[in-house]
């Protein structure tokens, strides 16, 4: 996970590399969606968790462009 400090504790997985892959819909520093970007200022621990979770089994599927950083 980042080392970025957050407000509720889970950090962001933002990589400052914002450029969607059109294949997959990911952004391909974080691999979050545009939805999972735009809520994760209103989302609260478990929430973040969750998406946390996902970008882990988008690495684990084998279908990323480009190796993003943690």
């Amino acid at each position: 996970m980042s080392s970025r400090p957050e407000a509720h504790g889970v950090p962001s997985p933002c990589t400052s590399v914002c450029r969607m892959d059109e294949a997959t819909g990911w952004c391909l520093g974080c691999l979050r969606t545009i939805d999972e970007i735009i809520a994760w200022s209103t989302l609260d621990d478990a929430g973040k968790r969750v998406v946390w979770r996902a970008l882990d089994e988008r690495r684990a599927s084998g279908r990323l462009t480009a190796e993003p950083r943690r």
